[in-house]
């Protein structure tokens, strides 16, 4: 079992920055590939960024590229989204996720966050 709390979330000018941090419980946690997604009112989850369990391999939707950033620090079980450059359409409910397997981080992992709200305001 994985338990993933997010962290980070807030509110922040188009343009400003944010870095999300998600922390894992368990012992496990580099074995784990990790992704991060999100969600708008009305609109579908949005896979943004997924990182293997060593940090080597990383995947960027193309809304994201070049703006958000998807590192690890294993010796603190936590994954992080730097995300500058933030856009009003940035808004929405971001979580963290993980499973064993890479392919299916980010397509239907095991294990989901709660969820933290970034707002971009214009």
């Amino acid at each position: 079992q994985v338990q993933l709390v997010e962290s980070g979330g807030g509110s922040v000018q188009a343009g400003g920055s944010l870095r999300l941090s998600c922390a894992a419980s368990g012992r496990t946690f580099n074995s784990y590939a990790m992704g991060w997604f999100r969600q708008a009112p009305g609109k579908e989850r949005e896979r943004l960024a997924v990182i293997s369990w060593s940090g080597a391999d990383t995947y960027y939707a193309d809304s994201v590229k070049g703006r958000f950033t998807i590192s690890r620090d294993n010796t603190k079980n936590t994954v992080y989204l730097q995300m500058n450059n933030l856009k009003p359409e940035d808004t929405a409910v971001y979580h963290c996720a993980a499973d064993i397997a890479l392919f299916l981080v980010g397509v239907s992992p095991a294990y989901w966050g709660q969820g933290t709200q970034v707002t971009v305001s214009s």
